[in-house]
């Protein structure tokens, strides 16, 4: 099992130097990339290699993928990135029935394919909308997995319980899809609200317990990466998640 913190969560507590000397000297082992990271990858293995720490897995956008695959690869090369994740389409972006979403799985299964053949795994993260019925019926995470079945899923638990999710339901039917899994928690309803009620990992009413239990036992996940989305203090947040994770 390797912990790794999200630093999208570390965005505003730069410089990165810092933050991979704050990360690794609280316990973690990884870290996961995202788009600001990729601007100077020599600095960044620089500052992994005084840290000990790794970059397993990364997130890294549709257009990017469609749009420059090379580069996706020359950065993943350079990182030793080992499986990305799509993170997020923007709102004017979402298909709007079962059929648009089908078209937009069957796009993330060419870029899994190409992918694949470069030894690299790929995989969509959640927000809350893909949990979300449309007018027609259909639910976009169920359609994104059914219609792309090479696509691997980086469950963001949390963001599953936003959508209203039923996070056991969804475990039990794709669990052998989930190679990485999203922890980190929701407040109580009307606290942090200066955090877009999010929670350091165990602090909030996140069953993780028995969440952990489920993926332990019907995923074959490995990576469980700390995420708090907007984080007021980031040195708490990583601290306390990674001491409540381990308690789990």
């Amino acid at each position: 099992m390797t912990i790794s913190f999200q630093l999208y969560s570390a965005r505003n507590f730069t410089p990165w130097d810092d933050v991979f000397k704050t990360i690794s000297g609280l316990g973690y082992q990884a870290v996961e990339g995202y788009g600001a990271l990729y601007e100077d990858t020599d600095k960044v293995r620089a500052a992994m290699e005084a840290t000990g720490l790794t970059m397993p897995t990364a997130h890294v956008g549709v257009a990017d993928l469609e749009g420059d695959m090379a580069g996706v690869l020359k950065t993943a090369k350079a990182l030793g990135i080992n499986a990305i994740y799509g993170p997020h389409i923007d709102a004017s972006e979402r298909p709007t029935d079962e059929a648009g979403w089908v078209a937009f799985a069957k796009r993330l299964e060419a870029i899994a394919n190409t992918l694949a053949s470069q030894g690299i795994a790929f995989g969509w993260h959640n927000h809350d909308f893909e949990m979300v019925a449309l007018p027609d019926g259909s639910v976009p995470m169920k359609t994104i997995l059914d219609a792309a079945p090479t696509l691997n899923w980086e469950a963001d638990i949390a963001w599953i319980a936003r959508g209203e999710g039923d996070i056991a339901a969804w475990i039990d039917s794709y669990g052998g899809r989930i190679n990485a899994v999203h922890v980190k928690d929701i407040a109580p309803a009307g606290e942090n609200t200066d955090e877009d009620g999010w929670a350091d990992v165990g602090e909030g009413v996140m069953d993780w317990s028995a969440i952990l239990a489920d993926v332990r036992n019907k995923t074959a996940t490995k990576i469980f990466v700390m995420e708090h989305d907007n984080p007021n203090d980031m040195t708490r947040f990583a601290t306390r998640s990674i001491t409540n994770f381990k308690t789990l």
